[in-house]
């Protein structure tokens, strides 16, 4: 890339991090406790799986509420716990428009989609195009997610190694092996039950850490809360609601109810990474339960970390920030290392080792989710496992490809160090094939059945549309479109080639 980012970071920060305070023993044994018992309990949680449907879906046999706390942990990860807070610091509250519509789609969602993953035996929503237009088709939307999945946990995966480049002034490389390599250990051996399960705990931990320092950062602002809230206020970092329609930034509530609406219905319907967990409730009714928690925790969750970000502004309005980033490290907004550096400069002994472990629980639940979604549609969706395979080799071949996509992950994720905001470019990235994979399975909902040539062109269009947006129009259209704009050439692209198809035939005739 010219010069090494990474090495100018490390270098022009090496004694502003010598000056920083010293992580205390007892945070490294609050952070080791954590990393050593969620591997055993994931390894334990593996024990007695002999078939793919074990590892792929637990059997079918999970609490909804477990896997409630697993979409949570997955969809939120260490972009909310990092990328929300720094959102807040450095612009305001506008974000939440975009959770509204969250909301929205989630609602929909269980209501409308969720029978449909129970109707048959299926291990992913893909199967619902292979259904209705043929193998073809199947394979041409199991591509398109292993493209945007991957690219999107790279993104997630880089963004959990900057405390640890803050705190043990480590490369980029052994942090990012770290956290992926822990991820796969109990990935690897107890599959979607392991990752539903640690999901959960994970879940638990990042949320406290959230809302101990919700409370925690008034103590140290003059004036507290009150004298936070009012600083924040005249400076408008309060400021939530943009009723101006633009497709491109800043948020607006259109851009939420609409965008991000038709988003959520890609990542909580049609995207493996949740769909995954909805498919291994036990019932359909389980299924709605576990969509309707998350609708009604996300708007307070993300509210939670927004604040988080605005408390942190207000107290470095009157505190210097202990650790000063250069600009252009590493190619990132400097907001993103804020509440990091907060962790790391302010907390206290004992809940710094929490926090830390917030990230790294959120990361992990990211990484973990990431890895049994690829392997499984790898394995069911592009039929990479022999079909008169036994149960006991489709179980090994499952856990064969779940270390190839930890492999790959780690390379994403070292090439993710260009990114210059997580949380748009993880989103983004996801937008690229989101609308495609939408568009088809809207299709095979409401056609049943179909010729899988026009699906298949409608499905590869949109892609190639969306990275043409992305990388031509840049800021002309922000990322909670990208879902809608690519459904809607998704579905008038197969109308056209179909349309011209019949014509061909009755012109043959």
């Amino acid at each position: 890339m010219g010069f090494d980012c990474e090495a100018v970071f490390l270098e022009e920060n090496a004694q502003m991090l010598a000056a920083s305070p010293p992580i205390h023993y007892f945070d490294w044994a609050v952070i080791a406790g954590y990393l050593i018992g969620v591997i055993a309990l994931g390894v334990w949680l593996g024990k007695g799986q002999k078939t793919a449907r074990d590892y792929f879906l637990g059997g079918r046999d999970l609490p909804w509420w477990a896997v409630a706390f697993s979409i949570v942990a997955t969809e939120t990860s260490a972009l909310t716990f990092i990328g929300v807070p720094a959102m807040a610091y450095g612009g305001n509250l506008m974000f939440i428009q975009v959770v509204i519509g969250y909301v929205i789609g989630r609602i929909a969602l269980a209501v409308v989609m969720v029978p449909f993953y129970f109707k048959n035996e299926i291990y992913s929503p893909y199967a619902l195009i292979g259904k209705a237009f043929g193998g073809g088709a199947h394979k041409t939307a199991a591509i398109l997610f292993l493209i945007a999945g991957t690219l999107a946990a790279g993104v997630r995966v880089y963004v959990t190694c900057i405390p640890l480049q803050l705190m043990l002034d480590w490369s980029v490389v052994p942090a990012i092996l770290l956290f992926v390599g822990l991820s796969l250990v109990y990935t690897y051996v107890g599959g979607i039950k392991a990752v539903v399960w640690t999901d959960a705990v994970q879940f638990v931990l990042f949320l406290a850490g959230g809302l101990f320092t919700l409370f925690y950062l008034p103590t140290l602002i003059e004036g507290g809360w009150g004298g936070a809230m009012e600083l924040a206020r005249a400076e408008g970092k309060l400021e939530w609601l943009n009723t101006d329609f633009a497709l491109g930034s800043p948020y607006n509530i259109w851009m939420g109810v609409f965008g991000a609406g038709v988003f959520v219905l890609f990542t909580h319907g049609i995207d493996q990474l949740v769909a995954q967990r909805v498919l291994a409730c036990r019932s359909v009714a389980d299924g709605r339960k576990a969509l309707i928690f998350c609708a009604a925790v996300i708007l307070p969750m993300m509210l939670l970390f927004l604040m988080v970000g605005v408390l942190l502004w207000a107290h470095y309005q009157q505190t210097p920030i202990p650790i000063e980033i250069p600009e252009n490290s590493l190619g990132k907004k400097q907001t993103d290392y804020v509440f990091p550096i907060f962790m790391l400069a302010e907390a206290p002994v004992g809940v710094k080792g929490l926090l830390l472990v917030g990230i790294f629980a959120a990361a992990m639940s990211s990484v973990s989710s990431a890895l049994s979604a690829l392997s499984s549609v790898t394995v069911m969706d592009l039929g990479l496992a022999k079909k008169e395979a036994s149960d006991e080799d489709k179980l090994k071949t499952g856990r064969g490809w779940t270390l190839f996509w930890g492999l790959v992950l780690v390379g994403v994720a070292f090439a993710s160090r260009e990114v210059k905001s997580v949380m748009d470019a993880a989103f983004s990235l996801v937008g690229l094939a989101s609308g495609g994979l939408l568009g088809g399975v809207l299709l095979a909902l409401t056609l049943k059945q179909g010729r899988g040539v026009p699906v298949m062109i409608g499905m590869g269009v949109s892609l190639l549309s969306m990275i043409g947006i992305k990388y031509g129009l840049k800021e002309a259209i922000h990322w909670p479109w990208y879902t809608a704009i690519g459904c809607g050439i998704t579905l008038l692209v197969t109308m056209l080639v179909t349309a011209v198809c019949e014509a061909r035939e009755e012109s043959n005739t």
